[in-house]
């Protein structure tokens, strides 16, 4: 039986790691995952590639995609867009991989929509102390920046209950294993083994 692929949406606070646990969880299991790149119109962070991290686009090219029904979801987020290209999705699913989404709050719940079965999952430092502490290591953004990530962690955390699960990344390892964990689950649901189903049902039926 051929094994479609997972869509599984993992969101979070910015400077909840999510980056950084998604680098492990596909060093890990590279031939059981597909990363979703996004696209955006923010610029590029120091040591971020187009077409590694993002694809980096003008916001002329990015409404366009959006005109054209090109992306699954999209937000903007900070003044920036925010988007996920829909074909590499698909084709990815079709092929067996479980795909991963790293996008904000917004754009899972439309995800949601769109994908009943798509996974939802959450991700947290342990404490708002912590998610602060984190924000000013990064180094990367000015104090302003800074503030209005925590300003927006707060209305984030309304949606937290909408997830199908909430990880709490203290412990990187344990945090890889867990999410790891959670995606390949979904592929006892029933609701994804409605085939088998109907395959065993017909066998049993001609015995």
């Amino acid at each position: 039986m051929s094994r479609k692929g997972i869509l599984a949406v993992v969101s979070g606070f910015s400077g909840a790691g999510k980056g950084t646990l998604m680098k492990e969880l596909l060093r890990r299991y590279a031939d059981r995952y597909a990363l979703s790149i996004s696209a955006t119109t923010r610029r590029p962070r120091t040591g971020e590639e187009h077409g590694r991290e993002y694809f980096f686009i003008a916001k002329d090219d990015f409404e366009q995609m959006i005109e054209e029904d090109a992306l699954i979801e999209y937000a903007c987020y900070v003044g920036n867009y925010y988007g996920t290209p829909k074909y590499y999705v698909l084709e990815q699913m079709e092929a067996g991989k479980d795909v991963i989404l790293e996008i904000e709050m917004q754009g899972a719940l439309k995800v949601k929509e769109e994908f009943p079965e798509t996974l939802l999952v959450f991700i947290t430092p342990p404490s708002a102390a912590d998610l602060e502490k984190r924000l000013k290591g990064r180094g990367t953004e000015t104090e302003a920046v800074i503030r209005d990530r925590l300003k927006r962690a707060v209305e984030e955390a309304d949606f937290m209950e909408q997830y199908d699960f909430l990880l709490i990344n203290d412990q990187l390892e344990l945090c890889v294993k867990e999410l790891h964990g959670v995606i390949q689950a979904q592929h006892e649901k029933v609701s994804n083994n409605l085939d088998f189903i109907h395959e065993m049902k017909a066998e049993l039926n001609n015995l």
